[in-house]
């Protein structure tokens, strides 16, 4: 674990060059929009550790799955979310010495991420070879405003020289991902256009033809006052720049603004693109650094209105869920249907960029609560839009009759995944998918997408669950064989506890489904039932006797849920145990011994407790918590939030926090020694849940929100705000009392502590809390 970035309510605050660091401060610092993204990278030339990375949304590649052998259904391709060209980029040169932090002294470094309004900057003194000192002050953002576009204000002051000072701003298109196999490149060059402080490239992704068009503008000030200047185009293979020679005077101010923009095929005509990019460069250079960036701080102010968490008390919990907040906004919006969450979003090359079933199990929530409802509906529209290519998915590997099984990584609907055992067994990720649609109707109560959309997808997951499990002769029951659960440090099992359940969870509420759908519109029904030839009666009774009939592993003695059949012929053994140093265990020990230990890598039957708390009572919950969770290592990032949930209800405060800390900082501490490679987006959301579903104990039943709240003992006070069905909440706890405001227009009932709460349209109710309900 690694501390080295400043405690602070609303900044990321890295003081002094932590050079071995500079990776994970990479990730840390990213910005991004939603539409594209780009890492904490310096703009100028650095030839330490880092990983360039600049990522446009909807933009992939194929990249060739990389495995010694091959097997029957296995998936052709590992799509990737692109590095794309690097628009940040500002090469400055005094008198022959290029700036380069990895080689000059470096005094006074601080770089700033400004969650409150979305923004990075930089400060440092370079002490060149020669021993000229040169300040520099740096400023960039995504606009939020503008989605296809990006600003830098770049301030350059010579301390103690004269001179005349190269810079030279450009794009480059000559990149790879780090991590694409056969070190193969994935874009080709299609035009390059230069001008007066100006410069456009466009590129084409191999195989997969999306076009990507990267403008520049560039303005130049010296004592704040706007310059004219002699521009140099430069043109090579993917590469366009501008090269200016400025004379610059000790202790003046030269400031280069350089606007940007990045358009993709996704949503303008290859044959227009470069148009296109003249026109919003224009129109955002006509605009100005300083009114985007107040555009910026305005759209930011308003996202955090909505959705914003506040802790007094603690500045490393606050700044821990503010980071997360401020991440996931950036990651997606919800604007656009054809796109979805990666679990790096834009802040590094780890897992493709693909969406997983993440998504679904932990991002949606945290939309649904935060943001207008278009936002989790078109999280599921995406999923059904994949619905055809699901099918298919099932179809390469034998399974009839319509059976959809969701692929576990995807850009297109089509499995990508490069590791056969998360391929063909972890099937779990099929049951997020239906029980993602019961979550997003069960808080809206928009019963509409189940007539129009959910039935469908839910009748086709159903049908695969239908045909995957299989009749046990010896034990006279349903069994799921060959299967790997959540925890991954366990593969090709049989009766993963978690995966029967879900699956029998599915059919149940598909069979309900079916039954409303019917007397919501039955004119739909019937229309859908002979377009996907649904046979009512049989596949309804085949699902009833599933249902009725599944083996669940389950220990009589400890009276707890196996995690799989065989779990107990394990050495069990606690995470305590484990010699100092060896973890994390992926990091330190053979797969084959991994594999053979007791150790679960995240929650699995707990995982399976979450989703269905109101299936068990709290003392199975307990008996199964005390199990499973000292045997958990938690080298899953979506692992402690959910365990941080449970141990809340459970009245285990300090666990709670424990588990919450660890989910809110895991990358600004760099918990399990891989955020360099980016921050893990998803399980941010993960850091909500453990604040609103764990402290604050919201729960949604009976078409109303439930909350059981409780302030962690060192805090102050916890406040939270939520959105449901046209109204804005905010929760506020403190160790004595909660209070409940209503920003709508209209009457909320809630029911608090188990007594129903009237709370009038904008206006607050404060219960003072008694010993018995903390």
């Amino acid at each position: 674990m690694k501390q080295y970035l400043k405690h602070d309510p609303w900044l990321i605050v890295e003081e002094d060059f932590h050079r071995n660091y500079n990776e994970i401060t990479e990730s840390v610092m990213s910005l991004g929009n939603g539409r594209m993204g780009q890492r904490g990278n310096f703009e100028e030339h650095f030839s330490g550790k880092t990983l360039q990375g600049n990522y446009i949304a909807g933009v992939y590649y194929p990249d060739k799955t990389r495995v010694g052998w091959w097997k029957n259904g296995y998936p052709d391709y590992f799509a990737k979310v692109l590095n794309a060209a690097n628009w940040i980029g500002i090469d400055i040169t005094i008198e022959y010495e290029t700036l380069d932090l990895n080689t000059c002294e470096v005094r006074d470094f601080r770089r700033v991420l400004n969650m409150r309004e979305g923004y990075l900057e930089r400060s440092f003194v370079a002490v060149l070879k020669s021993g000229k000192e040169l300040q520099v002050n740096t400023k960039r953002f995504c606009s939020i405003v503008d989605d296809e576009a990006g600003a830098i204000r770049y301030s350059l002051t010579p301390l103690n020289f004269d001179a005349k000072i190269t810079v030279e701003p450009y794009i480059d298109g000559n990149i790879r991902n780090r991590d694409s196999n056969y070190d193969e490149t994935f874009w080709d060059e299609v035009r390059k256009e230069t001008a007066y402080g100006e410069g456009y490239i466009e590129l084409r992704t191999r195989k997969t033809g999306f076009h990507v068009c990267s403008g520049m503008c560039v303005e130049i000030e010296q004592d704040g006052v706007r310059i004219d200047f002699q521009s140099q185009p430069i043109r090579r293979e993917k590469y366009v720049a501008n090269r200016m020679t400025l004379d610059c005077q000790q202790g003046q101010e030269t400031v280069i603004y350089k606007y940007a923009v990045n358009l993709s095929s996704l949503n303008h005509d290859p044959d227009f693109m470069v148009g296109e990019a003249h026109k919003s460069i224009q129109r955002i250079t006509r605009k100005g650094f300083d009114r985007m960036l107040l555009d910026q701080q305005q759209a930011w102010a308003d996202k955090w209105k909505t959705n914003d968490i506040t802790i007094e008390g603690d500045a490393a919990a606050q700044q821990g869920i503010r980071f997360c907040i401020f991440q996931l906004n950036q990651t997606y919006t919800g604007e656009d249907e054809r796109l979805n969450i990666g679990p790096k979003g834009f802040t590094g090359e780890k897992y493709g960029g693909s969406t997983y079933w993440d998504t679904e199990a932990y991002c949606l929530p945290f939309y649904l609560s935060t943001a207008d409802q278009k936002v989790s509906r078109n999280l599921l529209r995406y999923r059904y839009k994949h619905l055809e290519k699901a099918i298919e998915n099932a179809r390469k590997l034998g399974f009839k009759a319509g059976a959809a099984l969701y692929p576990m990584v995807t850009m297109n609907g089509e499995e990508c995944h490069n590791e056969w055992e998360i391929t063909f067994e972890e099937i779990h990720r099929n049951g997020a998918i239906a029980y993602a649609i019961y979550d997003y109707i069960r808080y809206t109560g928009d019963e509409n997408y189940l007539v129009e959309y959910g039935l469908e997808v839910l009748i086709a997951i159903s049908r695969f669950w239908s045909q995957r499990v299989n009749w046990s002769e010896a034990k006279q029951q349903y069994v799921m064989l060959g299967v790997t659960g959540p925890n991954e440090y366990e593969n090709n099992v049989n009766n993963n506890w978690y995966t029967n359940y879900l699956a029998t969870w599915t059919l149940r509420y598909t069979v309900e489904a079916v039954g409303r759908v019917k007397e919501l519109n039955h004119d739909k029904f019937n229309e859908l039932c002979d377009r996907i030839h649904f046979r009512e009666e049989k596949e309804i009774a085949t699902a009833r006797h599933i249902i009725d009939h599944m083996y669940f592993p389950y220990d009589e003695t400890r009276q707890v849920f196996l995690q799989q059949e065989s779990f107990l012929d394990k050495e069990l053994m606690t995470v305590n145990e484990i010699p100092k140093g060896q973890r994390p265990l992926n990091q330190h020990w053979s797969w084959d011994r991994i594999l053979r230990s007791c150790f679960i890598k995240q929650a699995d039957v707990l995982q399976g407790i979450y989703f269905f708390e109101d299936d068990f009572d709290e003392n199975t919950i307990r008996r199964n918590f005390d199990f499973y969770e000292p045997m958990t290592v938690h080298e899953s990032s979506l692992s402690p939030c959910v365990h941080s949930v449970l141990a809340s209800k459970l009245g285990m405060k300090d666990k709670a926090y424990e588990m919450y800390l660890r989910t809110a900082r895991l990358d600004l501490d760099d918990y399990n020694n891989d955020t360099e490679d980016g921050c893990h987006i998803t399980s941010m959301a993960g850091s909500w849940l453990a604040v609103v579903k764990g402290f604050g104990g919201m729960r949604i039943r009976n078409d109303q929100v439930v909350l059981n709240p409780y302030c962690p003992d060192n805090w102050e006070s916890l406040a939270f705000k939520i959105r449901f069905r046209g109204a804005l909440l905010e929760v506020k706890v403190t160790q004595t009392d909660v209070t409940v405001q209503n920003f709508s227009g209209k009457p909320v009932e809630i029911l608090l502590f188990n007594e129903t709460v009237s709370v009038a349209p904008n206006s607050k109710s404060r219960i003072e809390k008694t010993a018995e309900v903390d």
